[in-house]
């Protein structure tokens, strides 16, 4: 069986790595023809723990290839998934422009039997769209199947999350196409999930909408912990030890961020309001991830006064640890307001650097946690990188101009800060 995956993003280009690693050719194609080079030659385009390494592997192997026709890369394959990108549109809908576009290519190079399944994050019935889309486009005796096979990879774990997945989930209209996918997974050991095409699609961006629900709900619990002296983290941990809900996704920040989330919500409210459905819960659940940069500006401000001149320091441009990945980042937002502030900003990430420049080339950017920190007013916490939890408090009270850290993240425990003098301000917990 040979397989091709259109689009070699995140979800593209781990897809196709561990289907080589799991034994079948692979046929990987994009249309960035930098992109294609880098792959070929070994380079990876994105930071992701162990990705070097398989590419570098199943290159050697001769397991995957890197195709520049996607033409060729449809009539040699027998299986294509779709991952190319979904972004948002400004009312909130997906951009299925590229899985349209993908689909007519596949429609016009049909030399025999295919399995399309949609890896990217779609809306409801967009399977169905896929489908007419061929059957208009190609010969009337083309022969294929389309299914959906949605991912659920965490960025910073992706590989270990393919490998180990909580479940597969696998929405197809016909026994031949899941005797295909359940042969593709056979290797795997984890739940399969075996839907029609319309649920499988659903639960992808149920999924994700209630993970960003969980976030936002714990944000919420956080303000009133500080309202009222109670502790974030001792209230998520009540919580957490209850089956029904769960220690995961309760820990309370800067808000989440990065490409899935804000989009999959946003996607998600969409499509209910689409069907005339009540979906304002997640307006909420937006509303409050977006107030969490207010709520670090107002800490700011509080222990600073005056933010014009005033040094900051940021440890963590990512959206999250294990990643360069700056989609929808905090930090973005957070940067813009310091600026407009007139803040100088200095900031240092052990990845996501050269991506952060792209947007903002002429902050500050140190080469260490510590180089950013020379005469700051303030630190500021970002993203918890695991390099941020073990520091030299000694060092960084001598290089401060004024001893003040909000912590974004609750890496440090009051105790641990405040035996040191820094003024220190978490989210949800007060340390006074």
């Amino acid at each position: 069986m040979k397989i091709g995956v259109i689009g070699l993003g995140y979800v593209g280009l781990t897809t196709a790595l561990t289907f080589a690693k799991l034994g079948f050719k692979v046929y990987g194609n994009d249309k960035d023809k930098d992109k294609l080079e880098k792959l070929k030659k070994g380079i990876c385009p994105i930071y992701e723990p162990g990705l070097d390494e398989l590419l570098a592997e199943m290159l050697e192997k001769n397991q995957i290839e890197f195709l520049e026709d996607i033409t060729e890369t449809i009539r040699i394959s027998d299986v294509i998934f779709i991952c190319v990108g979904t972004p948002t549109n400004p009312d909130g809908s997906p951009d299925l422009s590229q899985v349209e576009e993908v689909s007519k290519i596949i429609a016009e190079n049909l030399n025999g039997y295919k399995l399309i399944v949609e890896k990217s994050t779609v809306p409801v019935q967009t399977a169905q769209w896929i489908k007419r889309t061929i059957k208009l486009y190609s010969n009337e005796d083309a022969n294929f199947d389309v299914a959906s096979n949605p991912e659920f990879l965490r960025e910073g774990s992706a590989l270990y999350d393919t490998f180990n997945p909580d479940r597969i989930v696998i929405g197809v209209e016909n026994e031949r196409a899941k005797e295909i996918l359940l042969k593709i997974y056979e290797k795997i050991n984890a739940p399969k999930i075996i839907t029609d095409v319309n649920t499988a699609e659903i639960i992808k961006h149920a999924s994700n909408a209630f993970l960003a629900m969980k976030i936002s709900f714990i944000n919420m619990v956080a303000d009133l912990c500080e309202k009222t002296g109670a502790d974030i983290k001792k209230v998520a941990e009540g919580m957490g030890y209850d089956k029904r809900i769960g220690r995961e996704f309760l820990n309370a920040g800067i808000g989440y961020g990065g490409y899935c989330f804000p989009k999959d919500v946003k996607a998600f409210y969409y499509i209910g309001k689409s069907y005339g459905l009540d979906f304002s819960l997640l307006e909420a659940v937006e509303r409050i991830n977006n107030s969490r940069i207010d709520r670090v500006m107002e800490k700011l401000k509080n222990a600073l006064w005056n933010l014009k001149n005033k040094k900051i320091a940021i440890w963590g441009l990512s959206f999250k640890p294990n990643t360069d990945d700056i989609r929808e980042a905090p930090s973005i937002k957070i940067v813009k307001k310091l600026l407009e502030e007139g803040s100088i900003v200095s900031a240092y990430d052990p990845k996501a650097i050269e991506n952060f420049k792209k947007l903002f080339p002429n902050i500050i950017y140190g080469k260490d946690k510590y180089e950013v920190l020379e005469n700051a007013n303030a630190l500021l916490i970002i993203t918890e990188w695991d390099e941020f939890k073990n520091v030299d408090f000694e060092k960084i009270k001598k290089l401060m101009r004024t001893h003040i850290i909000v912590d974004g993240r609750n890496i440090f425990e009051c105790e641990e800060v405040l035996k040191y003098k820094f003024e220190y301000y978490p989210i949800g917990r007060s340390c006074y």
